[in-house]
């Protein structure tokens, strides 16, 4: 079984396995996104929030980080769509490369999150 690089954990780097049949494509790859949303109608603002939480995890009021592959995230977005009112409704999905991950600035009670734990048995 190989290895893949990944972010996390207490030095920033994490492995976890590479599925059979999975390659390092694009694709496959996961990246860091930070999703907020400003949704003045409170049931659709908590569809939103519901569905956020099936992808990432909730570091603020109105925003989630989320560890995603290209198919994850495509998938996210359509069901965004289906929720939101794009007349009224502003949801905005920041992608972020690893050297961005490493240089961001958390102060207060702000703390990296770990992604998703795999186990390798």
């Amino acid at each position: 079984m190989t290895m893949a690089k990944g972010r996390g954990g207490k030095d920033g780097e994490r492995q976890r396995a590479i599925e059979p049949g999975e390659s390092l494509t694009v694709r496959n790859r996961r990246r860091w996104f930070v999703v907020s949303y400003d949704i003045p109608d409170d049931r659709r603002r908590t569809k939103v929030m519901k569905t956020l939480n099936g992808f990432g995890k909730r570091v603020q009021y109105s925003v989630f980080e989320c560890d995603l592959k290209q198919a994850d995230l495509e998938r996210l977005c359509a069901l965004l769509r289906r929720l939101i009112d794009e007349r009224q409704d502003d949801v905005r999905i920041y992608g972020l490369c690893d050297v961005c991950v490493d240089k961001v600035v958390m102060l207060g009670l702000a703390q990296r999150h770990a992604s998703r734990a795999y186990v390798v048995v």
